[in-house]
C-alpha cells in the first residue's frame, strides 16, 4: 500500500499520541508537523497556498492519518474540511486570511444562531457545540439564521434562510467542555457569540453555485464531500484496529494450547474482516471516482449517487461497529486498559460514530 506520510512523520505521530490524549488537545509537536506538511490546507486552492489535492488523493491521506492516530486524523479531517471554505470567500479576503501558515478553521454545521443584518454588518448571537480543534483554531465557523431587524429572512418557499460565517478567534468565547469517551485530543469544545459584530464579507453559502474559486472540488456539494472525508477517517481507524487485533492473535499463538483451541478460528475471522474492509475501500473509491468525474464535467450531481454515498457510508459504519464489538471480548483484559493503543482505537471508533453524518 502506497504511503503518503514519511516514516519520520509516522514515528512522531505515534510518539505524540499519548501526550495529546493526556493534554486533551493536539500538542506542539503534532501541530508543527501539520503546519510543516500543510495538512490543514489540503483542499485549499494553490493560489492561496494550499495543496489543492484532488478528492481521491486527499481522502487517501486522511485515511492514512487516521490509521496512525484517530484523534490527529479526525482533527485534520474536520479542520481541513473547514479550511476548504476558502473557495467560497471573497478572493482578496481569502488571500489575506490564508497568508498565515497556521490558519485553521473549525466549528459547527448546525444552524442555531441568530444573525441580525443592519444593512452593513451582522450582529450574531448563539451557542454552538463540537468545534474540533478549538484550542488552535484561528477562526470559528458557524451557521446562523438571518434576520432583518426582528423579522426572519425567508426564502421563496417560506423557509428560514441561514448563512455560514467565519469569525476570528478573538471575537469568540470558547467553553472548554469536551470530555469524551474517545477522540480526547480533538478538543471539540463548544463556543458562543453574544451580539458580536461580523463583517458582511465573513458570510458565505456552501453551495457549488456560490463558489468563488472554480477548482473542481468546489463543484461538489458539501454534504457528500463531508460524508466521504469522515467515512475514510473512520475506516482508517478500523483498519488500525484490525492490525492490532491480528498482532495480538500472533502473540497469543505462541501458546500452543491457545493456538490449538482458538488460532484457526480467530485468524480466519480477522482475515475475513480485512478482506471485507478492502472490498469496502474499493467501493468507496468507485463512488469517489464517480463524484469527481461529475465535478470535472461540471455536471449536476444526481440524487442516486448522493443517496448511494450516504447509504454506503452508514452501512459500512454499522458493519464496523458490530465487528469491533464482536472482536473485543477476544482480546483479553489488556484491551480494556487505559493507555493501550487498542483501547484508544476502540474508544475513538465509538466516539466518531456519533457524528451526525455517520450516526445510524
Amino acid at each position: 500500500m502506497r504511503t503518503m506520510i514519511s516514516e519520520e512523520a509516522i514515528q512522531l505521530i505515534k510518539d505524540s499520541q499519548a501526550a495529546s490524549i493526556h493534554a486533551k488537545t493536539l500538542v506542539a509537536q503534532q501541530l508543527s508537523l501539520i503546519y510543516d506538511n500543510n495538512w490543514f490546507n489540503i483542499w485549499v486552492p494553490k493560489v492561496l497556498g494550499g495543496g489543492e489535492l484532488d478528492l481521491k488523493e486527499g481522502l487517501a491521506l486522511l485515511e492514512e492519518l487516521a490509521y496512525w492516530d484517530g484523534g490527529l486524523g479526525w482533527t485534520v479531517t474536520l479542520c481541513a474540511g473547514a479550511n476548504m471554505f476558502a473557495g467560497y470567500l471573497d478572493g482578496n479576503l481569502a488571500k489575506e486570511v490564508f497568508s498565515d501558515r497556521k490558519v485553521c478553521f473549525g466549528g459547527s454545521g448546525r444552524a442555531t444562531g441568530k444573525a441580525v443584518w443592519d444593512g452593513e454588518s451582522y450582529k450574531i448571537t448563539g451557542f454552538w457545540r463540537f468545534a474540533t480543534g478549538a484550542p488552535h483554531l484561528s477562526h470559528f465557523t458557524l451557521n446562523s439564521f438571518i434576520y432583518d431587524g426582528d423579522e426572519p429572512r425567508l426564502d421563496a418557499e417560506g423557509n428560514p434562510i441561514f448563512y455560514s460565517f467565519f469569525v476570528p478567534r478573538d471575537k469568540v468565547l470558547v467553553h472548554y467542555d469536551w470530555d469524551s469517551f474517545g477522540l480526547a485530543s480533538t478538543a471539540s469544545h463548544s463556543f458562543s457569540l453574544e451580539n458580536t459584530v461580523v463583517e458582511a464579507n465573513h458570510a458565505f453559502q456552501i453551495r457549488p453555485e456560490h463558489r468563488i474559486d472554480d477548482n473542481t472540488l468546489y463543484r461538489i456539494p458539501f454534504i457528500p464531500f463531508a460524508e466521504l472525508t469522515l467515512l475514510v477517517n473512520y475506516m482508517g481507524m478500523y483498519r488500525r484496529y484490525l492490525t492490532l487485533v491480528e498482532k495480538f492473535f500472533f502473540e497469543k499463538s505462541a501458546d500452543e494450547n491457545w493456538q490449538a483451541k482458538y488460532g484457526k478460528e480467530y485468524f480466519k475471522k480477522v482475515d475475513g474482516l480485512q478482506v471485507q474492509l478492502e472490498s469496502d475501500r474499493a467501493k468507496v473509491g468507485e463512488l469517489t471516482d464517480q463524484l469527481w468525474l461529475l465535478a470535472l464535467q461540471d455536471n449536476p450531481l444526481d440524487t442516486v449517487l448522493t443517496t448511494e454515498i450516504t447509504s454506503t457510508a452508514r452501512g459500512i459504519v454499522k458493519h464496523i461497529l458490530a465487528e469491533v464489538v464482536t472482536l473485543f471480548p477476544l482480546l483479553g483484559i489488556n484491551a480494556a486498559q487505559n493507555g493501550r493503543e487498542i483501547n484508544t482505537v476502540f474508544r475513538n471508533i465509538f466516539t466518531a460514530s456519533q457524528h451526525s453524518l455517520l450516526n445510524l
